[in-house]
């Protein structure tokens, strides 16, 4: 299964030093929506972003996962002199709990932009990972 582009794995694989921090939004029990700083990996042959970071199972954002079971989060940057790029990813989430506590998202929808193949721009893009959402499923209620 084909999660991310070419052009977007190459930008997310290819600059982990430099964007190792993204964003991650949840929903917590109140509506508000709850938007951190975290560090990323991809995972299961870059079809799934793992979240982590310091005492992670004791954070909002990993109780408002296992509340509600979704996230998204975006990288991005932008090149100078203003050349904005990044990726954002929405989509089931997980808590998972244990010795190495973590939030995986399995992407439902991708949208990137500002990303180059080649040295060439490539188009924005924005769509929806059908492999990713089961025939029943529907966004849990808040």
């Amino acid at each position: 299964m084909t999660v991310f582009t070419g052009p977007e794995i190459a930008y997310l694989s290819g600059g982990r030093g430099e964007r190792r921090l993204a964003r991650v939004a949840t929903v917590g029990p109140d509506g508000d929506i709850h938007v951190t700083p975290v560090g990323w990996s991809l995972a299961d042959g870059d079809t799934v972003v793992e979240i982590s970071g310091h005492d992670f199972s004791r954070t909002k954002k990993f109780r408002d996962v296992q509340r509600t079971g979704r996230a998204s989060m975006v990288v991005d940057d932008v090149l100078p002199p203003w050349h904005p790029r990044g990726v954002e990813v929405r989509g089931d989430a997980e808590a998972v709990e244990g010795e190495n506590p973590r939030i995986r998202i399995r992407p439902r929808r991708v949208v990137s932009w500002g990303l180059e193949e080649n040295g060439e721009p490539v188009p924005r893009s924005a769509r929806t990972i059908a492999e990713n959402i089961a025939p029943d499923s529907s966004p849990p209620s808040l």
